[in-house]
This record gives structure tokens, C-alpha cells and sequence, in this order.
């Protein structure tokens, strides 16, 4: 599978929705970008894509009420919890920003993720 890879352009623009709060952070994941608050992804971009998880079903069902959202991530395998936003909306970063922003403070409620432990070499 050949994942599609974001442009730079693209990357500003996620990065620049993505809040500058504590535990907050931006890491690469395979080409394209994740956002994670307490090492739980709220928010990634794949490709030109810009994908939010949602964990209150009646945000959920508001989001997914908007036209041009969808399943985010490869077509064969979308990520489960996950919508991407409509791709018309890249040219409005407020209107993202709330929309991240609503995802952050939605995961930001689940526990701490724990490092998984390192598999000793044998």
C-alpha cells in the first residue's frame, strides 16, 4: 500500500490548527503527522487529509452530518474513531481549529497511554 504523503503547505496548516497546550504534541507517523495529547492521537493528517477523533457520540454524529467528511486513513483500512474533515475546509483554519480543538479536549480526558515496554534482545 503506498501512503499518500502530505504537502508542506499542508503540514503548516496542521500544525498550525493543532493547539499549543500542555501534553500536546506533533510527531511524524509514517510520512504524514499525528497530534497527541498524554500520548493519545486526537488529530492526524494523511496526505492532503486532515482526520479528528471524537469521543462524544452526539459531536460524532454532528461532524459526520457535514458533507465531505468520511472515513480517515488508507481506503482499505480506514482508522476506526476517526473522521476526516472536508478537504473544502482547508482553506478555513478556524473552522478546523474548532473541530481539533473539540477532539483535543475529548481525548485529553482519557488516561495517560503507558510506554509500551521494550522487548528484551534475545
Amino acid at each position: 500500500m503506498q501512503l499518500p504523503k502530505p504537502s508542506d503547505e499542508i503540514k503548516d496548516l496542521f500544525r498550525s490548527v493543532v493547539p499549543d497546550a500542555p501534553g500536546v504534541e506533533v510527531k511524524p507517523m509514517f510520512g504524514n503527522l499525528g497530534a497527541f495529547v498524554n500520548g493519545n492521537m486526537f488529530a492526524g493528517l494523511f496526505g492532503p487529509t486532515i482526520g479528528i477523533r471524537l469521543l462524544d457520540e452526539a459531536s460524532t454524529a454532528e461532524l459526520h452530518a457535514i458533507d465531505g467528511t468520511g472515513p480517515f486513513g488508507p481506503e482499505e483500512r480506514p482508522m476506526g474513531g476517526y473522521t476526516s474533515l472536508p478537504a473544502t475546509w482547508n482553506t478555513e483554519p478556524d473552522r478546523i481549529s474548532a473541530w481539533v480543538q473539540a477532539a483535543l479536549e475529548q481525548v485529553g480526558q482519557l488516561p495517560a497511554k503507558q510506554p509500551k515496554p521494550r522487548k528484551k534482545a534475545q
